[in-house]
């Protein structure tokens, strides 16, 4: 009974707290955990990426409840599964990697993250990301790129092309135009082909790191 009550404590005050801190985020903890005390300034933050942060929650949040929940996250790589020929393994792979990229971005299983707390949310996450960097520790961003590495090499080649990209982003709801754009800033070395380390360098410039216009066509300006 104890234990109950203490959980459902817990619960309500993740659901009452204003902002994020490491009692309600996943990031936070990590970065309270090895002495990281650096804290969310939107004043830090470009109007532009303001604006490309919210029109992504705006994507995921199914219902525009204004909250995101783990199950609106977990349709996008479930959509991915009907047009892709990858095996079971490879999709479940992909869904944990979903949950485990999204939790520790702050969406809690349980209550899901509030609009609200979003961009905090992955500003702290990119902190922990370049932390992680620094103490030679796995990156999530490139567990997450990996996972979706593996479902979108449809040949097996070991490389993404642009067909395989294509995919992707009919999977995301993307304009088709985009994996030219998203290939072109992407394929570093101009080899035609998309390796694990050029996806995960894209993904980290657009959403993680300080905005650059350079990057604002990757996603056919959906974002």
């Amino acid at each position: 009974l104890l234990y109950t009550i203490k959980f459902e404590q817990s619960i309500k005050s993740r659901m009452t707290t204003a902002g994020l801190n490491e009692e309600n985020n996943e990031s936070y903890r990590y970065l309270r955990s090895v002495g990281n005390q650096w804290q969310f300034n939107v004043e830090d933050l470009h109007p532009k990426m303001l604006s490309r942060l919210y029109k992504r929650f705006d994507t995921f949040d199914l219902d525009s409840d204004g909250k995101m929940e783990m199950d609106e996250i977990l349709y996008w790589p479930d959509r991915m599964r009907q047009l892709v020929n990858a095996t079971d393994e490879q999709v479940e792979k992909m869904r944990e990697a979903v949950k485990v990229f999204f939790f520790n971005k702050g969406v809690d299983p349980v209550n899901g993250l509030l609009r609200e707390n979003w961009v905090e949310a992955n500003r702290v996450f990119a902190e922990a990301e370049r932390e992680r960097e620094r103490r030679g520790e796995p990156s999530l961003i490139a567990l997450l790129s990996n996972a979706y590495y593996d479902v979108l090499d449809d040949d097996g080649d070991g490389t993404v092309d642009i067909d395989e990209l294509k995919t992707m982003m009919k999977a995301f709801d993307v304009p088709q135009e985009a994996a030219y754009t998203f290939f072109e800033k992407a394929d570093t070395d101009k080899s035609g082909k998309l390796e694990r380390d050029e996806l995960v360098h894209l993904f980290r410039k657009f959403w993680m790191e300080p905005y650059d216009p350079q990057w604002d066509g990757v996603y056919a300006y959906k974002y």
